[in-house]
């Protein structure tokens, strides 16, 4: 299919589609190929407007950079960005590089909560195997080459986009903890059991059986984060999952996932994502949900 995509040539597509009375929750909203080449090219994840989706980006020659909430990337061939708006990243070409990619825009909020379970577990660059690289291509073949599609087709060209991430992330590999020190994991699933619980550093060094500073650089070292950016990152990512798929307040969701209050929730929310709660939630309609 990769083969296919690269015959087919440069091109971009936008299915247009009418608003449907039963709506799908994971579709493509465009998609192309395309090259850069010594010009001006960057995207900020928080100056997209405030409705939810997905960009997925295989590069396929050349070179692109992400800038990823502060953590720096090499886009080089074979590589796989998944980024989500709004959200702070930027991705970009360096001054009279060259990038040649292609590309699928996703909305909806099980596109939404498929990307955000991979990005919690590899982050925002993906190394996908041949096959998987050939499933994705694919998935944008099919879009450039549709004509007049249907809000069905749409949906499946979507869901085999994400089902190729899925698989890359999630299809052989153990889950995560598996692979941790067995006194880090229990610390991850203690996290994951009761995230609306104090998660102080010091209850889950007692947890490890570390002392404080050991548990720190250990936990760091196993997860790549601190054990507070690691714990917010979990709280975050259950709520936008809850406001997603659920009517829930504010309150009911700052308390179900560890936060003093809603006020306190929509403050650090609003700081790691750019908008508010509420206005996320919202936006799921003006994204065709």
């Amino acid at each position: 299919m990769l083969s296919l995509l690269l015959d087919h040539g440069f091109d971009i597509v936008r299915p247009a589609l009418p608003r449907s009375a039963a709506p799908l929750h994971c579709m493509l909203a465009a998609a192309g190929y395309e090259q850069r080449r010594n010009e001006v090219y960057s995207w900020d994840g928080l100056k997209r407007g405030t409705a939810p989706f997905l960009v997925i980006q295989h590069t396929l020659l050349g070179e692109g950079r992400l800038d990823h909430a502060g953590a720096q990337y090499r886009l080089t061939p074979g590589k796989t960005m998944l980024v989500a708006m709004p959200h702070a990243h930027r991705y970009f070409l360096e001054r009279g590089g060259h990038w040649e990619y292609f590309w699928l825009l996703l909305n909806g909020r099980e596109a939404l909560r498929l990307a955000r379970e991979i990005l919690d577990r590899s982050g925002p660059v993906l190394g996908l195997e041949a096959g998987q690289i050939d499933r994705l291509a694919g998935a944008a073949l099919k879009a450039l080459t549709l004509g007049d599609p249907t809000p069905g087709q749409v949906s499946t060209i979507a869901y085999e986009a994400m089902a190729a991430l899925h698989d890359g992330v999630f299809g052989s590999r153990p889950p995560p903890e598996h692979a941790l020190p067995r006194s880090i994991g229990r610390v991850v699933a203690h996290i994951e059991d009761d995230l609306a619980a104090p998660l102080q550093v010091e209850r889950l060094a007692a947890i490890a059986e570390m002392s404080r500073a050991h548990f720190v650089r250990s936990f760091t070292a196993a997860t790549g984060q601190p054990p507070s950016g690691f714990v917010l990152a979990r709280r975050l990512a259950r709520a936008e999952r809850l406001l997603l798929a659920t009517e829930m307040t504010v309150g009911d969701i700052a308390a179900l996932t560890g936060f003093a209050d809603g006020n306190y929730f929509a403050k650090v929310f609003r700081r790691h994502r750019g908008t508010t709660p509420l206005a996320y939630r919202a936006t799921r309609f003006e994204a065709g949900e």
